[in-house]
């Protein structure tokens, strides 16, 4: 796995041991970048929120790209030791946050952070994750007026047209996965 573009293209992050965990693909990873530099144009000056972080390739990504901060969540200390390490491997260390526990009890203590640009969703497939992320980041507003939420999940699961006061703008299918992007809507009644 590499980083694909930008100031640390073609460094080689590490990646977990094992099957537990399931690292976004390179192809996959491109294309969603590809979908965001379309919505978002460039990534100067994004602030990033990153939850079930993994190795932190999503977000490392977005920094390489020119995002100035991000904040990644994970309650693995393998995860924890990876993000550290590939931060580092893409001299990136002094541009990320980490906070180690579960995403939805940690999510609060990034208020102070907020509002982010861009948001990374990447929880362990088919575990109903989605919709309490969602809904917890939607309580929070935790989001940018004109920010993304991106949530990569199992071709099997299904994402809702809206959770909270957050809507989905499209979704994509890359095999086992699929990519939903979601964004902030000026609507009445939240939905879930």
């Amino acid at each position: 796995m590499r980083i694909i573009s930008g100031s640390a293209r073609g460094k080689r992050l590490a990646t977990f041991d094992g099957n537990s965990i399931r690292p976004t693909s390179d192809r996959v990873r491109e294309a969603l970048f590809s979908m965001l530099f379309s919505r978002l144009g460039n990534f100067s000056d994004r602030r990033v929120l990153d939850l079930y972080a993994g190795s932190g390739a999503l977000s490392l990504e977005a920094l390489s790209r020119g995002a100035c901060h991000a904040t990644l969540i994970d309650d693995g200390r393998q995860a924890a030791n990876l993000i550290e390490h590939n931060a580092s491997t893409c001299q990136l260390q002094d541009k990320i946050s980490l906070i180690r526990g579960q995403v939805i009890d940690k999510l609060a203590l990034t208020q102070g952070s907020a509002p982010f640009d861009l948001i990374f969703v990447d929880p362990p497939y088919d575990k109903g994750l989605i919709i309490p992320t969602l809904e917890k980041i939607s309580d929070l507003s935790l989001l940018a007026e004109d920010g993304i939420v991106c949530i990569e999940l199992s071709s099997k699961e299904s994402l809702p047209d809206r959770v909270g006061h957050l809507q989905c703008i499209a979704q994509r299918r890359y095999g086992a996965s699929q990519v939903g992007l979601l964004t902030r809507c000026h609507c009445e009644e939240p939905q879930t």
